[in-house]
């Protein structure tokens, strides 16, 4: 390991399909913060709720990049990260960007959560009240009601049902 300070970071982990809940509880025993978009249903035949990944085979995690290798490597994390074809290292979520996305996720798991892409990318926008101040993204008008979408890698997107007055151009 390097001696040297390194600022944590975003990661991008991949899992195998069916681990992801398995991964986050790892990494959450190893004191790791960490995010898998999840939504409750109910168990088959039973009054218990279950959690179930909203992405397949993916888990964000936040350390520095030798705590992220030491993860998978020496303590035995079964994953393995994301790369940015451009740059040939380990792909990097901006903290601002992940922030929003668990915000507007969280918040908009009863509205359906993950959307597969916007359907207009409009005007990008602010929100400037309520639980969702100051999360960034583009605003989407669906049937009259608004919302803001926050996007990851140009593949994944939340959205959440904002006033119109919230909302800010920027």
């Amino acid at each position: 390991m390097s001696t040297t300070t390194q600022t944590p970071l975003w990661y991008v982990a991949r899992t195998r399909h069916g681990m992801e809940l398995g991964v986050r509880n790892r990494l959450e025993s190893l004191g790791v913060q960490n995010f898998v978009p999840v939504r409750k249903r109910p168990a088959y035949r039973g009054k218990k709720m279950v959690e179930e990944p909203m992405l397949s085979c993916m888990v964000f995690l936040r350390a520095t990049k030798d705590e992220a290798l030491d993860l998978i490597h020496y303590r035995g994390v079964k994953a393995d990260y994301l790369q940015d074809c451009a740059t040939h290292s380990l792909m990097v979520i901006p903290d601002k960007v992940m922030s929003d996305f668990m915000r507007v996720f969280d918040l908009s798991v009863a509205e359906g959560g993950l959307v597969d892409r916007p359907l207009n990318i409009g005007d990008r926008v602010r929100v400037t009240k309520g639980v969702l101040k100051g999360v960034e993204g583009y605003v989407l008008e669906l049937q009259g009601e608004y919302y803001v979408v926050v996007g990851l890698m140009d593949c994944l997107y939340a959205r959440a049902r904002v006033p119109r007055a919230w909302l800010e151009m920027i």
